[in-house]
């Protein structure tokens, strides 16, 4: 040991076969006095090693820049690289594929595949997936794995489209692609070289594409665990999951969509003012009460006759439907942005809830 780091004092990067030139009675000694040792693979230092990889095609290395792996360590137990390959081979693998970081490594495999006369596996070396153009995708900067992306709402078979596409090009431009059309698309030759870096954007719009084919009942039952994470409670969520079914491109973004539906609160009447509308304050006092006075009128609580009501409301105000629309949203839930008009707004709220919400606001907006 005292020896091998006294070479890596003296900028010798690799083992010298130092002890391939030992006596027969020098490591008869050795033996005796319980020296440690270990046993190594002798790679000659002349020629080069060759290997065809699918993917990069023929790779060479120098045999004089690759040093003497150890096989077996100095507890006897044999090092990974050497148990990789007797596994392999026990096991009858005849492709291995794997990063790019083992392509000038693989020839020291090889060469034990070679002395034990075993025939030698196809390789296939794949770039690394980024997370930017310098850093792999990796757990050490909490980059997500395949598990933690499930559970934040992305479906398996957007998964498996989306890493198909970061390493491999069905050179037809299509990107939307079931499992059985990867299978029948997929050849070697469209392997990509370069490293990918994984977009989370694009995935999340790939996502929502297999979202929106999803039917209605699916949608609903793969949302309830996320509504569950919401602040919400008291709702008919098969309403919600109507609403929502074509407006998110990840479960996960569920309980943000609908929270501020259990945040409402005193806000800025200013929101009433919108230009391009011609909405304001005082065209709110108008129309609120009698768009309460409207709904208090509505039956059937539903999509359709609360935006009819609203319509009503808007020719008995003699103003346009928009107008009306944007202050009864605001007025019920206080947001200028939200993942439906007033009438879906209201629908989920509930008659006696959305009346309550519009005579709140009245009150606000005449304080």
């Amino acid at each position: 040991k005292e020896r091998l780091n006294m070479l890596k004092e003296k900028g010798i990067s690799k083992y010298d076969k130092h002890c391939l030139n030992l006596s027969k009675q020098q490591i008869e000694e050795n033996l005796k006095s319980d020296m440690p040792y270990v046993i190594r693979q002798n790679i000659s230092p002349e020629g080069v090693s060759k290997y065809t990889d699918l993917v990069f095609g023929e790779i060479s290395v120098e045999n004089k820049d690759m040093e003497d792996n150890i096989l077996i360590k100095s507890d006897g137990m044999p090092t990974y690289n050497f148990a990789n390959v007797i596994d392999d081979y026990l096991m009858q693998i005849n492709y291995v594929i794997r990063g790019t970081e083992y392509l000038s490594s693989t020839p020291k495999y090889n060469l034990i595949y070679d002395a034990f006369s075993w025939e030698r596996p196809n390789y296939i070396h794949l770039p690394p997936v980024m997370r930017d153009a310098e850093h792999k995708l990796s757990k050490r900067y909490n980059d997500p794995g395949y598990h933690d992306l499930i559970e934040e709402g992305f479906l398996k078979d957007a998964l498996i489209n989306y890493i198909a596409l970061l390493g491999w090009n069905p050179k037809n431009n299509q990107e939307k692609m079931s499992f059985k059309e990867l299978k029948s698309l997929f050849s070697i030759e469209g392997l990509s070289k370069s490293p990918a870096i994984f977009d989370k954007k694009k995935l999340l719009w790939l996502n929502g594409e297999y979202i929106k084919e999803m039917s209605e009942d699916d949608f609903h039952s793969y949302a309830i665990p996320y509504y569950k994470k919401s602040k919400l409670r008291d709702y008919d969520f098969t309403i919600i999951s109507r609403l929502l079914h074509t407006r998110i491109e990840a479960f996960s973004q569920i309980p943000q969509k609908i929270d501020f539906l259990e945040e409402f609160g005193r806000f800025d009447v200013s929101l009433y003012n919108r230009d391009k509308l011609k909405t304001n304050i005082d065209i709110a006092k108008k129309v609120l009460p009698q768009a309460a006075h409207s709904f208090a009128a509505v039956n059937l609580w539903e999509h359709e006759t609360i935006n009819n009501a609203l319509a009503v409301a808007a020719q008995q105000l003699e103003l346009k439907k928009g107008q009306v629309m944007w202050c009864v949203r605001i007025a019920l839930t206080g947001q200028e942005v939200t993942p439906g008009g007033s009438s879906e707004m209201a629908e989920i709220l509930g008659k006696e809830r959305a009346i309550k919400r519009l005579n709140k606001s009245i009150e606000w907006l005449n304080n």
